[in-house]
C-alpha cells in the first residue's frame, strides 16, 4: 500500500466525518472545539491540585509540569511539524474545497493541519492527569473529553484523521514523558505515600474534589449542548 492509496483513504475517512445538516451539530462542535469554552475545567484542575498538594513547591511542580506538557505538544505541532510537512488542512486544500463542509467560515489559524495540536495539546493533558490523579472516573472522563475535541476537528474540516491519530500518539508520548519527570522530581521533594482509603486515591486525591472536577466537566457540557440549541 503505497502514500497515494493511504492519503485517499484519509480523506475518504474525512468526508464520512465531516460536516452534517444540522444547526444544532454546528453549533455545538463549535462551542465544543473553542479553547475558551474549557477554561472552567483547566480552572477546577488546578483547584484539585492545589486542594490535594502539601506544598507550595509541590503545586508549582504539576502546574510547571502540565505547562510543558502543552509546551512540548503544541511548540513541536506548530513551530516545527506543520510548517515543515506543509500539508494543507482540509478547509485550505484546493482540491477539496468545494467538497469540505465548513462551519460560519471557521478554518482554524494558518494554512496547514499537520499534525493537530488540539489532539496532542488535549490528550497529553488528560494521559498527565491520569497518571498523576489515579482516578477511573477522572481519567474516563478527560480521555473522553480530549477524543471528543478531536472530532471536533474533523467534523470542522480542519483536520484529517490522520492528523488527529499522530496528534493523539505524540499527546500521549508527551504526557507520559512528563509524568515519569514529575515522578522523579516528587521523588526528590517528599518521600512518595500510598493512599489506602475509598476517600481517596492511591495517589492521595479526594474523591469528593475529583466529583467536583467532573460535575464541572458536565457542566460545561450541558453548556455546550445549549450553545447548539441557540445557533
Amino acid at each position: 500500500m503505497n502514500i497515494d492509496t493511504l492519503l485517499g483513504y484519509d480523506q475518504e475517512l474525512l468526508l464520512a466525518l465531516n460536516g452534517s445538516d444540522s444547526q444544532f451539530m454546528d453549533g455545538l462542535m463549535m462551542a465544543l472545539t473553542s479553547g475558551l469554552t474549557w477554561i472552567p475545567l483547566y480552572i477546577a484542575l488546578l483547584y484539585l491540585v492545589i486542594k490535594n498538594s502539601e506544598t507550595m513547591g509541590q503545586i508549582a511542580l504539576i502546574v510547571a509540569c502540565a505547562a510543558l506538557c502543552v509546551l512540548f505538544a503544541d511548540g513541536l505541532a506548530d513551530g516545527i511539524v506543520k510548517p515543515g510537512v506543509a500539508r494543507f488542512r482540509p478547509c485550505n486544500d484546493p482540491l477539496l474545497r468545494g467538497v469540505v463542509q465548513t462551519v460560519d467560515g471557521y478554518c482554524a489559524n494558518g494554512l496547514y493541519g499537520f499534525f493537530s495540536a488540539h489532539a496532542s495539546n488535549t490528550f497529553s493533558i488528560a494521559v498527565f492527569f491520569s497518571l498523576l490523579v489515579r482516578s477511573g472516573i477522572l481519567s474516563t472522563g478527560l480521555l473522553l473529553w480530549s477524543l471528543v475535541c478531536c472530532y471536533t476537528r474533523m467534523y470542522l474540516g480542519v483536520h484529517y484523521p490522520f492528523d488527529v491519530l499522530v496528534g493523539l500518539l505524540w499527546g500521549g508520548t508527551v504526557g507520559c514523558a512528563v509524568y515519569l519527570l514529575y515522578y522523579k522530581f516528587r521523588a526528590k521533594m517528599s518521600q512518595s505515600k500510598c493512599f489506602v482509603s475509598t476517600q481517596y486515591t492511591s495517589t492521595g486525591f479526594s474523591t469528593d474534589d475529583i466529583d467536583i472536577v467532573m460535575l464541572v466537566l458536565v457542566a460545561t457540557l450541558i453548556y455546550t449542548v445549549l450553545r447548539g440549541v441557540l445557533h
